[in-house]
């Protein structure tokens, strides 16, 4: 992605988080290829400091989101996950309460800061578009159905993707997919979880529009650009509306929900089973007393 020289707010947030300003169009990427621009609590607390940032900022009209080598992103990092989290965090998060001894408390270190970015961009003057290079998967899936335009190359991938380690999805994945699908749709993604390619993506609504992965971001940067030049004030309020009769005012009550059930879940044996065969590269066989 070209960037300005001139952009007084451009810059590194921390080492995998980046933010970037082509005129009125701001830019962020996830930059964390080694962990496939997975979600470490550091990286969580500075992707949502900066959609915070873009969303806010006035001289800002249109914000890409995007991920760096090939990858847009792959949602929490399960290795992080299985390593038990930052102590400093689940402090924070518990108070006094004692560690269940699950994973639950160290996903919701990561989940709490992408469910407020997720919000902020709903709420946000402006539109979000995601230009999804290869892999969209678990969160990362959840992020970019959360964009208002969705933008793939030719090889990228989308997977729901959370009932491979028994999980029972978040960043907003549940509530957008039946209303970007219909019930009987999301209901196939969510039960049999088929990796679908950039033209499935299209032909089932996912998505906008599919470019060579060598074009994506210049053409979804031109895109955004024409959306930033146009008449802002009544594009945020059409965009609110649009929102309003999709129910989307009730998105923050759904994170809410998501986050309670995915961190009990994580506390349970089905979950233990599904993150050691992922680790070891074996399908998980759930309720046969697993390593949970």
């Amino acid at each position: 992605m070209e960037r300005s020289p001139q952009a007084p707010d451009t810059g590194t947030l921390t080492t995998h988080i980046r933010v970037d300003r082509e005129g009125a169009v701001g830019i962020l990427t996830i930059d964390r290829r080694e962990r496939f621009n997975s979600l470490d609590v550091a990286t969580a607390r500075d992707f949502r400091r900066a959609g915070l940032r873009l969303a806010r900022d006035p001289q800002v009209r249109a914000v890409i989101l995007r991920g760096e080598g090939g990858v847009f992103c792959s949602g929490a990092d399960l290795k992080y996950i299985r390593a038990g989290g930052d102590g400093a965090e689940l402090n924070y998060l518990q108070g006094n309460r004692p560690a269940p001894g699950g994973y639950g408390e160290t996903f919701k270190q990561i989940l709490e800061y992408i469910h407020s970015t997720i919000s902020e961009i709903k709420r946000a003057p402006k539109p979000f578009l995601a230009a999804v290079d290869g892999a969209a998967a678990a969160g990362g899936f959840g992020i970019a159905m959360a964009c208002d335009l969705v933008y793939a190359s030719d090889r990228a991938s989308f997977e729901w993707a959370y009932g491979k380690t028994g999980l029972t999805g978040a960043e907003s994945s549940t509530f957008f997919l039946p209303r970007l699908l219909g019930l009987r749709r999301a209901m196939e993604l969510v039960l049999l979880n088929p990796r679908l390619d950039a033209g499935r993506a299209l032909e089932l609504g996912l998505i906008n529009a599919v470019f060579p992965a060598a074009t994506l971001d210049a053409e979804v940067l031109a895109i955004a650009r024409r959306v930033a030049a146009g008449p802002a004030e009544a594009l945020a309020i059409a965009r609110s509306l649009v929102h309003q009769a999709a129910g989307v005012d009730r998105l923050d009550h759904h994170l809410d929900r998501e986050l309670e059930q995915l961190a009990r879940i994580a506390d349970g044996a089905d979950f233990a089973e599904g993150l050691e065969a992922f680790f070891e590269r074996r399908p998980a066989r759930f309720g046969e007393g697993g390593s949970g």
